[in-house]
């Protein structure tokens, strides 16, 4: 045991050696830590809006910093994806202490800009500006983000875990400054305060950001993060209209270190024991308080459909084992809508095989060439015209609708009788087909289940703007999900199928697989985003660097967020008249693929949808020929007692309807991205 005047010289020799220690202020521009220019900050960070945030430029010295993106280029970067994020990102540089000498030799600069960055000078520094409270030097949280044309990160809140202060830094070439009109700015979301009948207050994020930061090099931009009101997301980085541009561009990338300051770990200055976890329950508190349903767009609203001949709702004799029968009076309505190929009981009959056995299937050419043209024509004419930019005014000029939160979804969107600026094809689809008993019976004979009640909208993706993030349904119950693609403009990944079918002889469905196979599968160009997905719900045991949280991410395997996975023939017994049925092409089973779908004309998926999975559309990049727009709708169906209401082959998990986002995500699991 230490005697007493041992521990005092310990101690000693412990403060002197931080008295020793390197201050790193000469890492940053000459004059940031004097106390005007400190204060300047403080008081500019104090009176931001829509939330406190700060923008510092030229933090680091200049020469420093350049060295840092010349070594650069020794460091590997992947390719990331989800629902929420497109980037390339490098490893934790928190591991750059666990390198050997020979690979340390090649990143001096890194390491310096590291430990400057986390010195203690700068965490109090920034600790003074945010009034944060201290901040950790000992659990350093940074990585590389490189957003090239495309990429992206949409609405989040960066809640998680001990985060205090999140930053970005920005390396863009300083040679050439980055202009706003390529896209890449931070951007910040004013959040509307609603008080419950409870007390309680609800935050809810604004569809539309207030704030707009463009990337600039050592700028060096950093908010508190606070839950349900921190929320922010990158613009994509719009790609060069042509090759001309993109030389002159020097090719748009969009380069940044970003992090996070956590809260001080044990034996720091200002530990508090216990403070993670009340952190911990105060976010997930918040982000329950932050679900706010009533507060969403759009509302589900089930109606059932009209009574039978005998009194019970839903179809006439509502049992699974008798089949409900097209009467020439349904026929004739559905031949208004549909396409006659699909009316005829030899194909109703395979469709529903494939149906029962795969629980998911894809109609080509659903709709009646006719009615077909009628909305091909509408939706042009839409296109044609400018859409207001801002949601209120939007939804004051237009038959559209905001949908929000942003960082569930953002989409326009009309539901059956909602419009006030006359009617459309598309909402023939919703006020007359969709809840019509002839389609009632319909979905019954295409699914094998028995349909009983309905909830649909027509939705619009603008390029650039829209998506939806992946929710989970919730509900014990399974249900019929469909989704009819009617996006008239090419280059949503799927066209060369549709070329190859127009344009070969053979029957696709045997002939045609393995040449639809080999177009799916070289594609080389980045997709335009757009598809609608199921994918397997992820475990939540990753690691903390994993950022999950609000902000999580359902991964996107590779082939599907080039365009190189596609839907696939699915009925070898069918004519080469007859319009192709297809399933999904999810063959590999661990890349958690349920089903996916491009953006494409006239397509109808349908997915046997039962409790746990995600779904979501991904963001419609501003490189698309034109928006994406479809028609969705959600069908109760009665349960089968026999078996649990079950059904064999059924999609597993999947996730939360289009019609209805209200579900929110699991906000314990994680993700691998910074802005």
């Amino acid at each position: 045991m230490k005697r007493k005047s041992d521990q005092v010289d310990d101690l000693e020799v412990a403060e002197q050696a931080k008295r020793r220690a390197p201050s790193h202020q000469d890492r940053f521009r000459e004059g940031l830590f004097d106390e005007p220019v400190l204060d300047g900050y403080r008081k500019s960070y104090a009176t931001s809006e829509p939330y406190r945030h700060g923008v510092i430029q030229n933090l680091i010295s200049s020469s420093l910093l350049r060295n840092v993106r010349s070594e650069i280029q020794n460091l590997c970067f992947t390719p990331k994806e989800t629902d929420i994020y497109k980037i390339h990102q490098s490893g934790d540089l928190a591991n750059l202490d666990g390198l050997d000498d020979s690979s340390l030799k090649l990143l001096p600069s890194l390491l310096a800009l590291r430990d400057a960055m986390y010195s203690s000078d700068f965490r109090k520094y920034l600790s003074t500006i945010t009034s944060s409270g201290a901040l950790s030097g000992k659990k350093t949280d940074m990585a590389i983000n490189v957003y090239t044309p495309g990429c992206h990160l949409l609405c989040h809140d960066d809640v998680i875990g001990s985060r205090r202060v999140s930053y970005i830094l920005y390396l863009t070439d300083p040679d050439k400054p980055w202009k706003e009109e390529w896209g890449g700015a931070l951007r910040l979301y004013p959040t509307q305060t609603y008080t419950e009948d409870d007390g309680k207050v609800t935050k809810i994020p604004s569809p539309d950001y207030s704030v707009s930061i463009p990337p600039a090099f050592n700028q060096l931009s950093f908010f508190a993060v606070q839950p349900g009101e921190s929320f922010h997301d990158v613009q994509e980085v719009y790609a060069e209209d042509d090759e001309k541009d993109k030389e002159k561009a020097g090719g748009r990338v969009r380069m940044a270190i970003s992090g996070w300051y956590h809260i001080p770990q044990e034996g720091e200055d200002g530990y508090v024991e216990g403070l993670e976890d009340r952190l911990a329950e105060k976010s997930s508190l918040m982000q329950l308080q932050g679900k706010g349903d009533k507060h969403e767009l759009p509302k589900a609203n089930f109606k059932l459909y009209k009574k039978g001949s005998n009194g019970d709702i839903g179809l006439p004799t509502p049992s699974p084992q008798e089949d409900p029968v097209l009467s020439e009076e349904d026929l004739n309505f559905l031949l208004k809508y549909i396409a006659p190929t699909y009316l005829t009981p030899d194909t109703l009959e395979s469709v529903s095989s494939i149906f029962v056995e795969e629980c998911s299937l894809c109609l080509d050419t659903f709709l009646s060439q006719e009615f077909s043209n009628s909305v091909r024509e509408y939706i042009e004419s839409q296109e044609s015209q400018t859409l207001p930019s801002e949601s209120a005014e939007i939804e004051e000029m237009t038959p559209w609708t905001v949908a929000r939160p942003p960082h569930k979804h953002h989409f326009l969107f009309q539901k059956a009788s909602s419009s006030k600026h006359g009617g459309s094809p598309l909402l023939d689809l919703l006020e007359d087909l969709l809840p019509s008993e002839a389609f009632q019976k319909w979905l019954s004979l295409a699914t094998g289940q028995t349909i009983m009640s309905h909830n649909s909208l027509v939705r619009r993706f603008r390029r650039g703007r829209d998506y939806t993030l992946a929710t989970g349904y919730e509900e014990d119950t399974p249900r019929i999900e469909l989704c009819l693609s009617i996006t008239p403009t090419s280059g949503w990944d799927d066209d060369q199928i549709a070329d190859l079918e127009k344009d070969t002889h053979q029957d696709p469905a045997v002939k045609g697989k393995d040449e639809i196979d080999k177009v799916t599968t070289t594609a080389d160009e980045p997709g335009v985003g757009g598809y609608l997905a199921y994918m397997a719900g992820g475990d939540d045991d990753d690691s903390d660097h994993n950022e999950g949280g609000s902000d999580h991410g359902v991964e996107v395997p590779l082939d599907m967020s080039t365009g190189a996975r596609s839907t696939r023939a699915a009925n070898p017994k069918k004519s080469k008249q007859d319009p192709a049925i297809y399933q999904a092409s999810g063959d590999d089973e661990d890349d958690g693929v349920l089903f996916s779908m491009p953006a494409g004309w006239n397509r109808l998926g349908v997915v046997f949808r039962d409790q746990g999975t995600m779904r979501f559309v991904k963001y419609v990049s501003r490189k698309a020929k034109g928006d994406r727009w479809d028609l969705v709708g959600e069908f109760d169906v009665l349960e089968d007692e026999s078996d649990d209401g079950k059904v064999e082959g059924k999609v597993e998990e999947t996730g939360s309807s289009e019609a209805d986002d209200g579900h929110d995500r699991d906000d314990d699991s994680s993700t691998e991205y910074s802005d």
